[in-house]
């Protein structure tokens, strides 16, 4: 039998799970009146470090504060014992004496002389830094570890920092099995009420935090941590979405930036559509490296050669959305959805590392066994065969994403019209790029920002990481934030994946050390 739709995109929820790094479908720069997003007192000489910025008033308590730091158990290499502490900052920084939020801070000791603390982000937005700064020795190489405190602080609304849990575990599921390509007004018009019931259900719960959970708002707690941490200025290291909040914080305090190093870059003045957009082409690119490695390796379940391939993937995930596959390997999900199916496709697609995995799970699928697609879609979402959820990553990414970036709600004809443009880039994966604007749209809380450009003014070097066949992220955007910087220096990985330090080129690890541990900027043009 002909699938329902030969052509239509499979779908990828707005965020890339935990391997070595978090990224997602994120989120342009934003502004702020005080301070501009462009930096205050770019050029002069850096404040001491427990001052707060120009122009900020009621803020000194929390830039002076002292933490107390306990052990909370081992890290997950051998560097030692973690260590903990609780960082509180105003939930509204135009009215900080009106409520407070603690954020949660891991610290791992460096292994040698310390000269400082590195403070890491993996991406999402969403993803829990305090864990991955528990991982330190797989996230940075053996030198930076012997020369910094690997740090981590779960942004506000994540992970142990006042995190947003809208709906349960059963609802979460029903969400992520959801049509991800909606084959009619009517199903479309289902994805936009699911949408709206999640926004709404959020409002109800977090009222006052809800307004206050913009990458604006987690750069300005990054700025008190970096006093917190008694640093000058602030070390970083930033996966994915983690350089759009890094990006942020280089435009709002250009001259506290210290090393930076933003890995699997967003451009921050991408419109919602062109982020989605070129996202879409993003997967497309990569999954079209994936069906080529499966085909060269022989005995490819979806076709004998790569036009074949990707008809044959689409096919499948077509097929899977008329007739679900049966899952037996999990509590609570007993059919392996288009949504589901497709979310297992996306996590693959972030490590080449994992093609041959996925290959096993696209032959099972086809032969009617959904438990290994299943599998690597419980790894993105970051939930295990109990049906349990392990961080707010799928949840808290809307509160986030949408006060970053506006998305006006379009009627059926507009949205047809968008599909279209996205499926003829993207034949895969455009559907569902285009329909993923859907929970921005139907959001209760109006973003206060728009897409800008980030120029961090007045900043020392700031290195960017683009990989070229990078399936979140794609290389143009690095070269876009790399540009647009007036001190940002491009380094380029020719391969797949998504990031490139620590995980798979030791010409970009070389370069990245050598600019965090002796300042020394790679050189125009590197290509790894």
């Amino acid at each position: 039998m002909a699938s329902k739709r030969r052509n239509r995109g499979t779908g990828v929820r707005s965020v890339p799970r935990f391997v070595v790094a978090l990224a997602g479908v994120a989120v342009l720069a934003a502004g702020c009146a005080v301070p501009s997003p462009n930096g205050e007192g770019a050029g002069d000489t850096a404040p001491p470090a427990t001052q707060p910025p120009q122009g900020a008033k009621g803020l000194d308590r929390y830039y002076t504060q002292q933490v107390a730091w306990e052990g909370c158990g081992d890290a997950d290499a051998d560097g030692g014992n973690a260590q903990c502490a609780w960082v509180e900052v105003p939930v509204d920084y135009e009215k900080p004496a009106e409520g407070t939020i603690k954020l949660r801070m891991l610290k791992v000791a460096a292994s040698g002389s310390p000269q400082g603390a590195l403070l890491v982000n993996p991406g999402g937005p969403g993803g829990s830094a305090v864990e991955y700064a528990r991982a330190a020795d797989l996230i940075v190489s053996p030198s930076v570890r012997r020369r910094f405190d690997v740090v981590g602080v779960d942004p506000r609304g994540v992970g142990e920092s006042s995190p947003v849990q809208c709906v349960d575990g059963p609802q979460m599921d029903a969400i992520m099995g959801l049509d991800p390509t909606p084959d009619d007004a009517k199903e479309r018009e289902a994805t936009r009420m699911s949408a709206k019931a999640f926004g709404e259900a959020c409002e109800k719960k977090y009222p006052q935090l809800l307004p206050h959970l913009s990458t604006v708002d987690a750069a300005r707690d990054m700025d008190v941590v970096r006093a917190v941490l008694g640093q000058q200025k602030l070390s970083y290291l930033g996966k994915s979405y983690g350089t759009f909040l890094g990006a942020t914080y280089a435009g709002l305090f250009p001259t506290r930036v210290g090393s930076m190093v933003l890995d699997g870059a967003i451009a921050p003045e991408l419109s919602n559509d062109e982020l989605n957009l070129g996202q879409a082409v993003g997967f497309e690119t990569a999954t079209r490296a994936y069906v080529k490695s499966c085909v060269s390796e022989g005995d490819c379940p979806l076709g004998s050669g790569v036009d074949e391939g990707m008809e044959g993937l689409r096919d499948l995930l077509a097929k899977i959305d008329e007739k679900p596959v049966p899952v037996t390997d999990d509590a609570r999900v007993e059919e392996l959805t288009e949504g589901w199916a497709s979310t297992g496709l996306a996590r693959a697609l972030y490590d080449q590392a994992s093609w041959e995995g996925l290959t096993d799970a696209l032959r099972a699928a086809k032969e009617g066994d959904g438990d290994q697609l299943m599998q690597l879609a419980r790894e993105y979402a970051d939930r295990d065969e109990t049906g349990a959820y392990h961080g707010n990553i799928m949840q808290v990414i809307s509160a986030i994403n949408c006060l970053d970036r506006p998305a006006e709600a379009v009627d059926d004809a507009a949205m047809q019209a968008r599909v279209e443009k996205f499926e003829k880039a993207s034949p895969t994966w455009g559907e569902s790029m285009a329909m993923a604007t859907v929970s921005c749209e139907e959001w209760p809380v109006d973003p206060k920002t728009e897409p800008q450009k980030i120029s961090a003014s007045g900043s020392g070097p700031i290195v960017v990481v683009g990989t070229t066949r990078d399936p979140a992220t794609p290389y143009e955007w690095a070269q876009k934030l790399a540009s647009q910087l007036e001190n940002g220096h491009l380094v380029t990985f020719e391969g797949d994946g998504h990031t490139a330090y620590m995980r798979s080129n030791a010409c970009v690890d070389k370069a990245v050390d050598s600019y965090l541990l002796k300042g020394t900027v790679p050189k125009d043009g590197l290509t790894c």
